[in-house]
């Protein structure tokens, strides 16, 4: 059974799922369609709020906690390499796409980040530009910037 449950945060309104004990899904209600679910909070969602608004605290950098993203064997090779980005740290499309083996895919890797159903804790919002631009997040580049900057101690 998949559980889904709301949070407010200091970046406003988050959701979470999880299913049997690891997290599917952390996404913003008003950016699309929650994933289906009973709303329900339970043990594995409360732990992954805490851990979520102490990371927007700036007390955690890296998360503990189980995770289920459902994907393309693509966009699981894309994922897990966003997990290995360095908190403060960025890296282009480019650079992933060499990463997972396939370098000529930088187009491939951003529709993938774009389906990344775990944002902030799978760190899709690491991802910039070649040129070091802000290009594509989910829950916006403001949001985006707001990340970066609270990983690079500006707050």
């Amino acid at each position: 059974m998949k559980y889904v449950w709301y949070y407010d945060t200091s970046i406003g309104r988050v959701g979470i799922a999880e299913e049997d004990g690891a997290i599917t899904d952390l996404f913003f209600p008003q950016e699309g369609r929650p994933p289906q679910g009973e709303e329900s909070e339970t043990p594995t969602l409360q732990e992954a709020a805490r851990q979520l608004r102490e990371y927007l605290a700036g007390e955690r950098q890296a998360f503990d906690l189980k995770l289920n993203p459902r994907g393309t064997a693509f966009q699981l090779q894309d994922w897990e390499a966003l997990r290995t980005i360095p908190y403060g740290e960025t890296r282009s499309y480019g650079q992933v796409a060499a990463q997972i083996g396939r370098p000529k895919a930088c187009r491939a890797v951003g529709l993938a980040n774009n389906r990344n159903p775990i944002s902030i804790i799978i760190p899709c919002h690491r991802v910039i530009g070649a040129n070091g631009s802000l290009v594509g997040y989910g829950g916006g580049l403001e949001l985006k910037r707001k990340l970066l900057d609270l990983e690079a101690g500006k707050r």
